[in-house]
């Protein structure tokens, strides 16, 4: 028996999924993966082929390369639902050709109004993190809809029903379920199948999906049909609103399995006072460069940019391997000390971004950086607003956990407009939690927060508070030189979002690398811990030995983000360059190859 019934009118009412070995009529065969395309017209990089083809689709019939993000985000909501999703929420980053500027939404999931320091706390005590993602309690408001919807209507050229035509058509037919989704399906079998209707849409007859079945979901289908008829309002507002909100409150889970799936506060009125945030971009200016990001409450483009500023005195193109890295690292520590004290929602915390970017700052911080001997962590942060050289005072915040499960994608069009596009459900698998009868997971995005003080005594701005946005990694990050776009970048990956947009900016910018190349390099993320996280590539390189010997030490980790990147050529010509191997490997195109 289900605890709750499907809450969908009769309109939408489908079988939530229909799975065969063999496509549907109507299906298209998966177009391939490649990691590089080269070529005229505009260019689309995700982790997806399908999610790259609808946005070349609507490049081609004339969108620009804000209606192609969308359309690429939508598709990867049916796609790698497990990562991206109408339940969830991003940041959005576009650069106007025409005026010359970057503009940026923010579009973070929020707490409830009603959400306070104890939110996650019970009998005084942290809940424990499984307990929390898996529940209504972690889900905040989702902001993935109002950031399409605004930023097509500010800088789109087509209907929100246009670029949501292509993920409807692929929802309603189908795609192919590949090892990565069987993989990240396999990692959350044991919660989903404690929900009747997550269940129903990943564990067919309660097994995993096979690789190379199609997954067709109605559902979504018809949820994005009722998006491009009636616009946002339907989900904040409307009868898709009262679902979400029933769900929330009302987690269906299966009585038999035993899971307490906590309640969530948000309400009616919180999905109606719902707003994205446009604000200014972080901006640093990096050697012949302009790097443009997005702003708190991400802590991406203040703690990229702040390593960039304490990197950019040397002379990264001219130093062996071992001391690049090792300049790398150490930069990665320090902005991180930095971030974990300062960083958090500017609507509750005097944030001070331009202190952190500032070129004075940055100078204070980099006489830390000693080239015989690594520097130890935790290291303690700086004061931005007071800086003096090579301090550090204070007590180190530690890291808090920050959930893997996010996706980026990036997007330029023949007008030279670009877009870097990052956003998430958190956790892999969200919460869990699919909307019934809506094809959708819910994000477990309040569990970016601090569950409590990560230091007794010292002040930390990532606690819960009312419509308050937990702090976020990501890094979608846009590159101009002499004002014209040069590249555009990001990742998903959590907390190591910020060192793998960084280390492939170095790469290209500073180490004579491929955009392609800086992507595929082997990966290290180092964020004031005593150990730096490492790839398996990354500890075979010969450098390792003698990072170790100044003092570095690494542990091993599978992977490391899944970046995606365009670049502009001195031809006109467009790069779209995807991961070679890592989440199975990116999908990269462009309109045209060829004149």
């Amino acid at each position: 028996m289900r605890a709750l019934t499907r809450l969908a009118p009769p309109l939408l009412l489908a079988t939530a999924l229909v799975w065969s070995s063999v496509g549907p009529a109507g299906a298209a065969a998966p177009p391939p993966k490649v990691p590089e395309a080269v070529g005229w017209g505009g260019a689309v990089s995700t982790v997806d082929a399908d999610a790259t083809a609808a946005g070349i689709e609507v490049l081609r019939k004339g969108g620009n390369a804000v209606d192609a993000a969308i359309a690429s985000a939508a598709a990867l909501g049916v796609t790698e639902p497990y990562s991206a999703g109408i339940g969830g929420g991003g940041y959005f980053v576009y650069y106007d050709h025409a005026s010359g500027r970057v503009y940026t939404i923010d579009g973070r999931e929020t707490a409830s109004r009603t959400a306070d320091e104890s939110l996650f706390l019970e009998g005084g005590k942290p809940l424990p993190f499984a307990d929390a993602v898996t529940s209504g309690l972690s889900v905040g408001v989702p902001g993935t809809p109002a950031t399409w919807e605004t930023a097509i209507g500010l800088w789109g050229k087509r209907s929100l029903a246009d670029a949501l035509a292509p993920a409807e058509r692929i929802a309603e037919h189908g795609f192919t379920v590949d090892q990565t989704f069987q993989d990240q399906t396999a990692l959350n079998q044991a919660r989903f199948k404690d929900f009747p209707d997550t269940a129903e849409l990943f564990l067919p007859g309660g097994a995993l999906p096979v690789v190379g079945s199609t997954l067709r979901n109605p559902d979504l289908a018809a949820t994005y049909r009722l998006l491009g008829r009636e616009g946002t309002t339907a989900l904040y507002r409307g009868e898709l609103a009262t679902d979400i909100v029933r769900t929330i409150q009302h987690p269906p889970v299966d009585p038999a399995s035993g899971r307490n799936a906590r309640p969530g506060k948000v309400d009616a009125a919180d999905l109606a006072g719902y707003q994205v945030h446009r604000q200014r971009p972080t901006h640093v200016a990096y050697r012949d460069y302009d790097v443009y990001s997005i702003a708190p409450s991400s802590s991406g483009g203040t703690t990229v940019g702040e390593a960039l500023g304490i990197l950019e005195d040397g002379d990264l193109a001219g130093l062996d391997t071992t001391q690049y890295y090792h300049r790398f690292l150490d930069a990665s520590r320090i902005a991180f000390a930095d971030r974990n004290r300062w960083v958090g929602d500017p609507a509750f915390s005097d944030v001070p971004v331009g202190d952190l970017l500032s070129a004075r700052y940055a100078a204070s911080r980099a006489c830390l950086i000693n080239p015989d001997r690594a520097l130890t962590s935790p290291l303690a942060p700086g004061d931005p607003r007071h800086p003096a050289d090579c301090a550090s005072e204070g007590v180190a915040q530690p890291e808090p956990y920050e959930g893997l499960s996010t996706t980026h994608l990036t997007v330029a069009d023949r007008w030279g407009n670009v877009v870097a596009y990052t956003l998430t459900l958190e956790q892999t698998g969200g919460s869990g939690i699919t909307v019934p009868g809506r094809g959708f997971l819910l994000n477990n995005e309040l569990t970016d927060f601090s569950f409590a003080p990560l230091t007794p005594g010292v002040p930390d701005p990532n606690l819960p508070g009312p419509g308050k946005r937990p702090r976020s990694s990501i890094s979608p990050t846009v590159v101009l030189r002499d004002g014209e776009p040069l590249l555009a970048t990001g990742s998903p990956g959590g907390a190591t979002i910020i060192t793998t947009t960084l280390q492939v900016l170095l790469g290209r910018l500073d180490r004579g690398l491929s955009l392609e190349q800086a992507i595929a390099a082997p990966r290290a993320s180092q964020r004031n811990a005593a150990a730096t996280q490492a790839e398996p590539g990354f500890l075979a390189l010969a450098e390792r030995a003698r990072l170790e010997g100044l003092g570095h030490v690494f542990t091993s980790t599978a992977e490391i983000g899944a970046a995606t990147g365009v670049e502009r050529l001195p031809d006109g010509r467009w790069v779209a360059a995807a991961e070679p191997v890592r989440r199975g490997g990116g999908s990269a195109a462009v309109v045209r190859p060829a004149r």
